[in-house]
């Protein structure tokens, strides 16, 4: 289960701490922007860490259900097309485009691997059926804690994404200074 640490040093013990959007409309808008993109960092993460869940538990309820159906073909032999199901399916996430790239794709692989770390994928057929279940089980919990704080992050992110727009619905945020200061950067190259 991800938990949240109070004073912790990770991100998510920071965007998720009570006092990460205190006070954000007194804040220069660089500093808001700052923090929707930690947020929007964050976020995307748990999405990563949440698509390796839901692949795994894709894999296990595919060996479940080829056993109740009494056989046919392998999980291995069908893997390409069990983990594409949910990815050709109709949407049902809040639809965030995200162009950022998973920070800790690594730490999260290992993550997963450790939540059933008896239980190896790579031979799902030779599994007893509480393994499985146990798996499923387990996977499941942390997905579901995984998506809630998910769900925690982008109300952090809508907050500062609703400053943000506010501030140019007012006109105390200007367009043309945004691309100004964008091409500062580039044209010091």
């Amino acid at each position: 289960m991800i938990e949240v640490r109070p004073g912790g040093r990770r991100r998510i013990d920071r965007v998720l701490a009570p006092d990460y959007t205190a006070g954000v409309e007194q804040r220069p808008l660089d500093e808001v922007r700052a923090l929707r993109d930690e947020a929007a960092q964050e976020e995307t993460d748990l999405s990563y860490l949440r698509r390796l869940l839901h692949a795994r538990i894709d894999i296990v309820k595919a060996e479940q259900q080829r056993r109740v159906e009494g056989g046919g073909a392998s999980v291995v032999d069908r893997l390409v097309s069990i983990l594409s199901e949910n990815a050709v399916g109709p949407a049902t996430g809040l639809g965030r485009y995200q162009t950022l790239e998973p920070s800790r794709a690594e730490a999260h692989r290992r993550h997963v691997e450790a939540l059933v770390s008896d239980v190896d994928l790579s031979d799902v057929a030779s599994l007893s059926d509480d393994k499985l279940d146990q798996a499923r089980q387990a996977f499941a919990a942390e997905e579901a804690s995984v998506s809630a704080r998910r769900r925690e992050v982008q109300i952090v992110m809508d907050k500062l994404n609703a400053e943000i727009a506010g501030r140019y619905q007012r006109g105390s945020a200007s367009v043309d200074e945004l691309l100004a200061n964008e091409r500062a950067p580039r044209e010091a190259e």
